[in-house]
């Protein structure tokens, strides 16, 4: 039989440590902790095969720091790509590692200005010996399982955030009042794109009945409390959620949530007023759902597991020469680094710097190489991309794929930025900008490439079905 095993460590950040994801070298010490962030760890075990699944309530992780956990596995008797590393990109927490500008960028920091790579080593070591310790207590944990698996759908949680204006542009729509706008967002004409409504649930229940271990999926920015709170520590919205189920099935270990491609999507609508972003509500109404879907559930024996691993050769988006020029003179400049009088990093000189990471990284590596993994327990694939895909990507591989579910795990590995659509490149905003930004480093065809790669894989892990 299929033997699973579950653990989760603590990696709150003590107060006063950086928050990642305001942008722009903006400092943001956390100064409240509203509820606790872990690392989790699973571990799937049929037969002589293992696969191990860590998630980590994070901002990002970073290649280094995915490559050390990994090697952790090792000696455990993990193959390095049989471990899957995915960071919920919680904007209420830290970065694992360093993101914010290519780790080339000549930074001339003083010890009071490492936030301004996005990340703290103190509490990126934290993590990293925390996720370790995660994998091995999941794995002295296994316990023979059945398993289970279903999903409803839910399209009142989860929300395009691209708003397409007059002229073309890209406006991100942010929660509003009636009074302050009475007639509404009007400047925006409609939403670019789609959300992912599915609500994922995969379950294994042991020999005596009880509920052993879980994995729970949706697709939406962790970003409800970011919105009102921006000095508050919070797991949001997968925090909720996974707390509210491990109370309601008495779980010794709380469910691991995978968050899908939401590059794109933020928890409230462009057009209802007085919407107050709430994590709790959401993580309730998300555990209300799985409700649901586990009283529709049979549990069945699985005996077999499988993985994949595959790089792909990926192209970065070509900076127009007026735009290199700007770059290069702001840089002769200020080289390493320019504040303002108020001490925070100027945003000139940090898009410029920003833009000037793509250079590095394609002199580095002329072309980038993305990794993508695919784990196969039974009829359920996960897949682990790293970046910020837009979701209209998840929704092409879920249409497609051979596995009776799909899960999968956007921001794994390390952080590379988003991905967006051929047809979002076309128009300015934020995850497409005009200024050529490090998170927006790629050609514009990057986004159906990895679909494809992730279909081929896909086909080959479930050819014989």
């Amino acid at each position: 039989m299929l033997q699973i095993g579950q653990a989760a460590i603590d990696i709150t950040p003590p107060l006063g440590t950086h928050l990642a994801g305001s942008g722009m070298g903006e400092h943001r010490p956390a100064q409240k902790i509203l509820d606790p962030l872990y690392a989790k760890a699973m571990v799937v075990q049929a037969k002589d095969a293992k696969l191990c699944i860590i998630t980590l309530d994070t901002l990002a992780v970073t290649l280094p720091y995915t490559r050390a956990i990994r090697e952790s596995a090792v000696a455990l008797g993990f193959e390095p790509h049989a471990v899957m590393v995915h960071s919920l990109q919680n904007h209420s927490a830290p970065s694992c590692g360093a993101f914010m500008l290519d780790p080339d960028f000549p930074l001339d920091l003083k010890t009071d200005q490492e936030h301004i790579t996005g990340s703290e080593a103190a509490y990126t070591k934290q993590a990293v010996a925390s996720a370790t310790r995660a994998i091995q207590e999941a794995n002295n944990a296994l316990t023979p399982v059945q398993v289970a698996m279903g999903h409803a759908v839910r399209d009142d949680l989860a929300f395009n955030r691209r708003g397409v204006m007059r002229g073309g542009n890209i406006g991100m729509p942010w929660p509003f009042t009636s009074d302050a706008k009475p007639l509404g967002p009007t400047d925006i004409i409609y939403m670019e794109g789609p959300a992912d409504p599915q609500v994922g649930v995969w379950c294994a229940q042991s020999a005596a009945g009880d509920m052993a271990a879980m994995l729970l999926h949706f697709t939406c920015h962790p970003v409800n409390v970011f919105a009102r709170e921006k000095n508050t520590v919070c797991a949001d919205w997968p925090g909720a959620w996974s707390a509210k189920v491990k109370d309601l099935y008495s779980l010794t270990c709380s469910p691991l949530v995978i968050n899908g491609c939401c590059g794109n999507v933020n928890p409230w609508p462009a057009f209802t007023p007085n919407f107050t972003p709430d994590h709790v509500r959401m993580g309730n109404e998300l555990a209300d759902t799985t409700q649901a879907v586990i009283k529709s559930l049979s549990f069945a024996d699985v005996d077999s597991i499988d993985w994949r691993f595959k790089k792909i050769p990926l192209a970065y988006r070509d900076v127009p020469n007026d735009r290199q020029d700007q770059v290069n003179r702001i840089l002769a400049e200020h080289p390493t680094l320019k504040l303002q009088d108020n001490g925070e990093v100027d945003p000139t000189w940090f898009h410029a710097a920003s833009t000037k990471s793509i250079e590095l990284c394609r002199n580095r590596e002329p072309q980038f190489m993305y990794e993508i993994q695919v784990f196969r327990i039974g009829d359920m694939a996960i897949i682990s991309l790293p970046g910020e895909p837009f979701v209209e990507g998840q929704l092409e591989i879920k249409t497609r794929s051979p596995a009776k579910l799909t899960f999968i795990a956007h921001m794994s590995t390390q952080y590379i930025g988003y991905l967006p659509t051929r047809d979002a490149c076309a128009r300015p905003g934020h995850e497409t900008n005009a200024h050529c930004t490090y998170w927006a480093k790629f050609a514009p065809d990057s986004l159906e490439r990895i679909v494809e790669a992730t279909l081929a894989i896909l086909t080959e892990l479930f050819e014989n079905d």
